[in-house]
């Protein structure tokens, strides 16, 4: 049985996550920060750990870019807002680890989380629309950073005739 100050820290955001979704399941996400505060308020680690922060920023989301995980726990539906990850969702390449805590490594009180998760997040109306056009959102903008989008335009429109 995993005591509090083994949990890992991607563990405890994600049953943050989870909570939240339970508590407002109308919600379709939710403040990273809030999901930081949730966290805090269990205080599964006996401290509140920078980690946490950090984890739900980027290390658990299945849409960024793996550095250095490869954790598919959340998914960004917008810069600083999070879900839970659903195994439909559009994933970042490199991204292949765990989606939700393993039994054994979490709290015996959490385990309702993980059937819950399972039998009714996962299958549930699937992923909002928008929730990949709105992974998309910054992609490539390294290619226009030196392009003015009026001159583009222009030059497109040249050939027109």
């Amino acid at each position: 049985m995993t005591t509090a100050t083994e949990i890992r820290v991607a563990d405890e955001v994600w049953i943050a996550a989870a909570l939240l979704h339970r508590e407002y399941p109308d919600r379709p996400d939710f403040a990273v920060q809030e999901i930081v505060e949730r966290a805090s308020r269990e205080n599964l680690a006996g401290i509140s750990r920078p980690g946490v922060a950090v984890h739900a920023y980027l290390h658990c989301v299945a849409n960024r870019e793996p550095r250095p995980t490869g954790y598919r726990m959340l998914f960004a539906t917008g810069p600083n807002t999070r879900r839970l990850y659903r195994p439909r969702d559009p994933t970042s390449p490199g991204r292949k680890g765990k989606t939700q805590p393993r039994g054994d490594q979490i709290p015996a009180r959490y385990h309702p989380l993980l059937g819950w998760y399972e039998r009714e997040y996962c299958k549930r109306g699937g992923s909002h629309p928008l929730d990949a056009l709105l992974a998309l959102r910054g992609t490539g903008r390294e290619i226009w950073k030196d392009e003015d989008p009026d001159a583009y335009v222009r030059r497109l429109r040249e050939d027109w005739d």
